[in-house]
């Protein structure tokens, strides 16, 4: 039975569309595989009583769409009457809604192409599959747009006349009916629907990557010259900043800034690309003078601002500013010819190797041309870690640099960048996500086979960051300038890190558990009670990822999930189901009781925990590896061994209980020093948990044999005066 909707609740408020957001983020499903469920055999037909739906009806759809999580009762009241026709009755309003405008409604909000959602669109109202509709049935789906629009915080004043103007262009017959071809084409040459709608272009010269920016000072539209308005809404370019009305972005705006020359010969001249306006109350840096309105201009690549007539004036050469050594500048870009292999011209079969060629997503074959004493930056970032950090990051640096070296990784991973950059000699990378993302990265460099391999810097926007921690890069990103952060890369400098390979083989007549989730272990490997802690953690950020959608909420869980632990001690006595050995030698646990152990390669683990503990100057003995065993296991030995993460050596501890890492996080104690080694052998003899940096899975009884693999160049962030080992910022 449906719920009487609630006649005291009130309207849809900016919070609920925020809470809504975060459940919507992390849905797997499309709107189109939950409608199949309302089909006349599917579970939810019951609820559907002709071209609607109940509350409960609606209450099922919501669930099904987010695979089984709940809304709370009093925000999907609000959402089912948000999609009630204002001018229904009492009796009306508390009974049903369109299915057509609830399914309209959330696939314009989930990810896809925008043609796509509007095919989608037309063919929800499409009943008889005429390929037409009625201009009352276009505006419901108009209606829809705005209700997404009000849900992503747009200005609908600002959005609603665009529509109109669309509507009007494609009835351009005045028939009063529209077709699937022209609703299509009026929305795909519609910019501000299109941003709307979640376009996702592939950058070609001249178009501007647009997105929706609320202004908190007075701007001027680069296209009509007039205010855009102080907190009101406007379209701007991430890669060059021109800011336009919305309704202006179809008016034939100025084109985007280049990002490469048209041929070899262009390339080399370093001239400026001007971008007029919002220069309001700034000094020229040519004559020093106040810029006064729209008199002004900035460049993409040096951010020099000029008057106008400045601008015209000597030094015309680009030097790319502070941020010269990072920038990949468009004069060292020019495409090239793609030629056809001899086979082909003579008639064979055959292709092309295009892993041999820089191909950008746009389809244009580009070559670099190095620029001499610069080491251009290679920007590789994950939008979806830490939270919507992710997304701006990327935002900024297609500013700040060539949009060319910057790479979303949910567009085709690192591949393509790897492969546009692998003939330059001196250049670096960024990575800008959590540790599993810089994993990603270091994977993909192995199986580049690039000729160099370039070091490799980190922006830490993961939970952890342990990786990022130990080469000084800090323990989160929380907005620092990215300008600040580049200085910093320049000031690095080149550290080798081990890595190691892990074989897990699980014993014989044992059913098959998870899958392991990494071959190589670039921080740590663990066994027992923090790999618990681990696994109930990775199982509720699954079930409920919307709880897990912040750095402080994701620790909160974990130490939740941490006092459970102590209070059931489910690793109790771990040291009798399994053993270990350490290049052959077997250690001997008999004598302490753990609950966890842990195979470590760098000094951070859980977000800051150094389980091996300090090593002080005075007492570390300065062997290297070459000159150290394989293997110590001699307590006075091991208390005096400090750690190296290039030292070809991993330390394995062992962890007394959930309590000890509680003090060992705070810097009370460390983990009982159990073995230095090269190489390391466990057998366990019962199903246990397990992580490989902080990715937990269950294990059956198995062999797990830890190898050194080889080593990756990292870059080590300069010593802060006020930080130690780890540097928080």
């Amino acid at each position: 039975m449906s719920t009487p909707t609630n006649p005291e609740v009130k309207e849809l408020n900016p919070v609920d569309f925020i809470q809504l957001q975060q459940y919507i983020e992390y849905c797997s499903l499309k709107v189109k595989d939950v409608l199949r469920e309302f089909d006349a055999d599917g579970d939810l037909a019951q609820h559907r009583h002709g071209e609607c739906i109940n509350e409960e009806g609606f209450r099922l759809f919501l669930k099904t769409y987010l695979e089984g999580e709940e809304l709370p009762a009093d925000l999907c009241q609000r959402l089912f009457r948000s999609f009630q026709n204002s001018e229904s009755t009492q009796e009306q309003k508390n009974k049903e809604v369109f299915l057509k405008d609830v399914s309209c409604y959330f696939s314009l909000l989930e990810d896809g192409q925008p043609r796509d959602k509007l095919e989608f669109a037309f063919g929800l109202y499409d009943r008889d599959g005429n390929g037409v509709l009625d201009s009352s049935e276009v505006d419901r789906i108009i209606a829809q747009m705005m209700h997404a629009a009000e849900y992503l915080d747009w200005d609908v004043s600002e959005l609603k006349p665009v529509l109109k103007d669309m509507m009007t262009a494609i009835d351009a017959d005045s028939s009063g009916t529209v077709s699937l071809e022209e609703w299509v084409e009026g929305g795909m040459n519609n910019v501000p629907l299109l941003v709307l709608l979640g376009l996702k272009m592939t950058q070609k010269d001249g178009q501007h990557l647009w997105r929706m920016k609320r202004f908190n000072k007075r701007v001027n539209c680069n296209k009509c010259r007039s205010p855009l308005g102080l907190r009101k809404q406007g379209l701007c370019c991430t890669c060059c900043k021109y800011t336009v009305h919305g309704r202006c972005a179809n008016r034939d705006p100025a084109p985007c800034t280049r990002t490469y020359v048209k041929s070899k010969k262009e390339t080399g001249v370093a001239a400026h690309d001007w971008v007029s306006g919002n220069c309001d109350s700034k000094k020229c840096d040519r004559c020093q003078k106040k810029i006064k309105s729209f008199q002004g201009k900035h460049c993409v690549w040096c951010h020099t601002m000029r008057h106008d007539e400045c601008a015209e004036l000597e030094p015309t050469e680009c030097t790319c500013g502070p941020l010269k050594d990072h920038i990949l500048p468009p004069w060292a870009i020019y495409p090239v010819v793609k030629e056809r292999p001899n086979n082909v011209k003579n008639g064979c079969s055959g292709s092309a190797d295009d892993s041999e060629l820089n191909i950008t997503p746009d389809g244009q074959v580009l070559q670099i041309i190095p620029v001499p004493n610069t080491r251009p930056l290679l920007v590789f970032v994950n939008p979806k870690s830490g939270g919507k950090q992710g997304e701006r990051v990327l935002h900024k640096f297609q500013y700040l640099l060539n949009p060319r070296q910057v790479y979303n990784l949910s567009n085709g991973g690192p591949g393509p960048g790897l492969s546009f950059f692998k003939d330059l000699q001196e250049y670096r990378i960024l990575v800008c996500g959590g540790d599993g993302t810089v994993g990603w990265i270091l994977d993909a460099i192995d199986k580049a086979k690039l000729v160099v391999r370039p070091p490799v810097a980190v922006l830490p926007l993961g939970t952890g960051n342990d990786l990022a921690r130990c080469l000084r890069w800090g323990g989160g990103y929380d907005g620092e300038d990215l300008s600040r952060i580049l200085k910093e890369i320049e000031g690095s400098s080149p550290v080798p890190m081990d890595r190691w390979s892990v074989q897990v083989i699980t014993d014989e007549n044992e059913e098959k558990g998870d899958p392991v989730p990494y071959e190589i272990i670039n921080n740590y490997f663990s066994i027992g009670v923090d790999a618990s802690i681990a696994h109930r953690f990775h199982t509720m950020r699954e079930k409920h990822p919307q709880k897990f959608n912040s750095r402080m909420k994701n620790k909160l869980w974990y130490f939740e999930f941490a006092t459970s632990e102590t209070i059931s001690a489910s690793c109790k006595k771990l040291n009798e189901s399994l053993t270990i050995e350490c290049c052959g030698t077997p250690l001997d646990l008999s004598g302490v009781s753990l609950e966890g152990i842990a195979v470590l390669n760098i000094p951070s683990m859980h977000g800051g925990s150094n389980l091996w503990g300090e090593t002080k100057k005075g007492d570390a003995k300065g062997l290297t590896s070459q000159e150290e065993p394989e293997v110590i296991i001699d307590p006075d030995i091991l208390k005096v061994a400090s750690q190296d993460l290039s030292d070809r050596r991993l330390e394995v501890v062992g962890l007394k209980g959930a309590s000890e890492m509680g003090q060992i996080y705070t810097g009370l104690k460390s983990a009982e020093r159990l073995a230095k080694t090269s190489q390391i052998t466990i057998k366990t003899k019962k199903a246990l948990p397990m992580q490989i940096d902080g990715e937990p899975w269950m294990q059956p009884p198995c062999t797990i044999h830890i190898t050194h693999k080889n080593q990756a160049c990292m870059l080590m962030a300069p010593q802060s005066k006020s930080s130690g080992f780890f540097n928080y910022k």
